[in-house]
C-alpha cells in the first residue's frame, strides 16, 4: 500500500511514525527483559544468618 507523498511528508504522519517507533522499541525491550533469567541480587551478597559450617549429612555439600 503506497501513500501519497504529501501525506507521508505531513507533520501528523511524522508524529504517528515517531509514536510507532518508540512503542516498538519499548515492546522489544520488555520482551527481551522477560525472556532473560531473573537476577536475584541477594545471591551475590553474604548473609549474616548463613552458617560458617554445613550441618548437612553430606559434609562436602553446599551450605
Amino acid at each position: 500500500m503506497l501513500f501519497p507523498e504529501a501525506l507521508v511528508r505531513s507533520h501528523p504522519f511524522a508524529i504517528l511514525a515517531a509514536f510507532v517507533a518508540i512503542n516498538t522499541v519499548i515492546y522489544v525491550t520488555l520482551t527481551v527483559a522477560k525472556a532473560m533469567p531473573k537476577i536475584y541480587f541477594g545471591d551475590y551478597r553474604r548473609r549474616r544468618y548463613e552458617r560458617a559450617e554445613t550441618r548437612s549429612i553430606y559434609p562436602d555439600g553446599t551450605r
